[in-house]
């Protein structure tokens, strides 16, 4: 099973993939959109089918009270939009924090600001689609 996470922002979308055994997550690439995700669809469904994607894992930015905020409502239509255009199952990841996270982990990896800037939607997406495979696994 092959699993392709994606970190839905407000100008990009960041991508991340599973290995085969749906072990390990590695970045993947970011697309970028200018505030209409569906703009993507296309680059989307090619990366799909390159890399013989069978599920896909959407991040999805819930308040830290649980709650779900703009952003999230915002997932949540992008994940109706997807359904109808892809025929694979979407499945939604909690992703509080994960952008943190990256900066994080970019930063103490002495990380540039100009790159992190560039990088960190697709590590953010890594963080999400491996938080997913250990739950699996589990």
């Amino acid at each position: 099973m092959r699993y392709l996470g994606l970190d839905l922002g407000t100008k990009t979308i960041g991508l991340a993939i599973s290995d085969k055994t749906a072990l390990i997550a590695t970045s993947y690439s970011v697309l970028h959109h200018d505030n209409n995700p569906n703009s993507c669809l296309d680059d989307l469904i090619n990366i799909i089918n390159k890399e013989q994607i069978d599920a896909l894992v959407l991040g999805l930015p819930k308040n830290m009270n649980n709650t779900l905020g703009d952003r999230a409502k915002e997932t949540l239509k992008f994940k109706e939009f997807l359904e109808s255009n892809i025929s694979i199952p979407i499945y939604l990841e909690d992703e509080r924090l994960t952008t943190k996270s990256a900066e994080y982990y970019l930063i103490e990896g002495n990380t540039s600001r100009k790159k992190r800037k560039k990088i960190i939607d697709k590590v953010a997406a890594t963080i999400i689609l491996q938080s997913f495979l250990d739950q699996r696994r589990n």
